[in-house]
Order: C-alpha cells, then sequence, then structure tokens
C-alpha cells in the first residue's frame, strides 16, 4: 500500500500487484459512490497476466477528505496515476458507479486507454424505477420493515450501520443465502461511506442527458467490454443500450451472477477479463 499525492495535495490511498508483462496494466476503479475499495478479489483474477492498480476515490476509505467531489476531479486523478504510474495506456475497469468513472476517462483520455471494461454498471435510460422495485421484490417484509426502521434513525451504533448496509446490499446478489452472507461480509468494515460525495456524484451523474451520453459513446474507438450479471436488480437492458452505442463493443450477460460477479461466478467473469488485456 502507498499513499499518492494529487496536484491539489489530496492523497490517494493505493495499491500495486502482479507482474509486467507485454498485456495492458489495468486500473481498478470501485463502485459507491463514497465507498472504498472492495476489488482485491478482481485484483488477484488479473495479477497472475499484468500489473494491477486499486486505489480508494478520494474523500474514500484511507484516502485523504477533499472540498469537491465531480466526475471531472475524479477522472482527473485516474490520469494524474496513470502518469504517477508511467503508463503509456492502460486498460480501465469499473465496477458499478466506477464503471461510470471508467467511461467518462476513455471519453476524456481515449489516447491512454488501451480498453474500458463496463462491470456491473447502470447503463442509460430509467434503471433506477426498476432496480428499485427488484431490490424492494427480494426484501422479505421484515427486512424492508427494519431496513426503514434503520433509515430513518437520525444516527445509528457501529453494529446498526453494519446492519443497515447488509440490508442494503444483500439484493444485489443472485441468492438470497449465499448474498446475505456476502453483503454482512463487506459491510464489516469499519469504514465510513462518504455521504457528501455520495450525494454530489450521484447527483450529477443523475442529471445527464442520455442523448449526451449515447453521442460519447458514438465517438468512442476502442475496445468496450460491457459485463453485467443476469440476477443484478440493475436492469442488463439499460447497459445493453449503451454497449449497443459504442462501434464495436462487446457484450457479456453472466448467468447466476448478481451485482458482484467474482462472488458467484468467478470462473465466468476471470475469463472475460484476461481477454479485455490481450
Amino acid at each position: 500500500m502507498r499513499m499518492v499525492a494529487m496536484d491539489d495535495g489530496v492523497r490517494l490511498r493505493t495499491w500495486t500487484t502482479g507482474t509486467p508483462s507485454t498485456r495492458s496494466p489495468v486500473v481498478l476503479l470501485h463502485g459507491g459512490p463514497g465507498m472504498w475499495d472492495y476489488l482485491a478479489p478482481v485484483a488477484d483474477m488479473l495479477a497472475p497476466y499484468t500489473v494491477v492498480h486499486r486505489f480508494d476515490q478520494r474523500g474514500c476509505g484511507g484516502s485523504d477528505l477533499s472540498d469537491g467531489y465531480t466526475m471531472a476531479r475524479f477522472v482527473d486523478d485516474v490520469e494524474q496515476l496513470r502518469r504517477h504510474w508511467a503508463h503509456e495506456r492502460w486498460a480501465v475497469l469499473g465496477h458499478s458507479f466506477g464503471a461510470t468513472l471508467a467511461f467518462d476517462y476513455a471519453v476524456a483520455h481515449p489516447q491512454h486507454t488501451s480498453a474500458l471494461g463496463y462491470l456491473s454498471g447502470v447503463g442509460v435510460g430509467d434503471w433506477r424505477s426498476a432496480y428499485q422495485q427488484e431490490k424492494a421484490r427480494r426484501l422479505t417484509a421484515a427486512q424492508s420493515a427494519r431496513l426503514a426502521d434503520l433509515t430513518a434513525r437520525p444516527a445509528r451504533s457501529r453494529d446498526e450501520e453494519a446492519e443497515w448496509r447488509a440490508l442494503n446490499w444483500c439484493t444485489d446478489h443472485a441468492d438470497p443465502v449465499s448474498g446475505w452472507a456476502f453483503a454482512v461480509a463487506g459491510a464489516r468494515p469499519d469504514v465510513p461511506i462518504n455521504a457528501e460525495a455520495h450525494r454530489l456524484l450521484n447527483g450529477e451523474t443523475k442529471r445527464r442527458a442520455d442523448a449526451a451520453v449515447l453521442a460519447q459513446a458514438a465517438a468512442l474507438k476502442l475496445p468496450c467490454w460491457f459485463v453485467h450479471g443476469a440476477a443484478d436488480p440493475r436492469p442488463a437492458s439499460a447497459v445493453a443500450a449503451l454497449a449497443a452505442a459504442v462501434p464495436g463493443a462487446r457484450m457479456y450477460v453472466i448467468e447466476g451472477a448478481g451485482h458482484q460477479p467474482w462472488h458467484e461466478r468467478p470462473a465466468e467473469l476471470a475469463t472475460v477479463l484476461r481477454r479485455i488485456i490481450e
């Protein structure tokens, strides 16, 4: 682990694994927004083949807080890290919100992007309605009532916060039993979610016009891979709509996988990831 300073003095917590090879190096972009890096299992899938970088986005996890959270600032952080690690080009692979960040980076810096990996993103269109309906369907009545109770509290204890996170995240998985275990494990770190970053960045992306995003997609002239779990409550159709706008893009739907396919279908995901860095 190393701290890397950005041009405004904000330090980002980073990790580098893997071995240099003829394949493209990779940077992994975690989701949230406002969360910390959790993509070590994905890095492990790629590390035998190339160099893999991860980091906590500004204001998140072990990185420094910042006085501004914008997509442009986050994109610039990725670019500054590329220069710091002295890569001419690299594959940019983002998960969930990180997929949107990876897309924005590829649009802004295509000359430095060898490939775009869009993993479990949200695509375009009204994906939120379908997501909220499916999330509500997957919760039991007791879970739904408990989630509402915890959400309404002005403050939560450490244990209540972990339970609140697990209830929010358990519906991301294909199987409710193993999904609950995955959610509990993911909620265990005693690390705060950056609510300000979450609010500002989600607000910014929500205001984007689909037509503008699709125009950016149509202008991409690099290998783009869109990967989605068939059981992700975020509809694959919204991601497919974005992928269809990118010339030559590849869309992979992984059966039996939810929002974090490295948990439920690791072999299938690893196969696709290796193709992205070839």
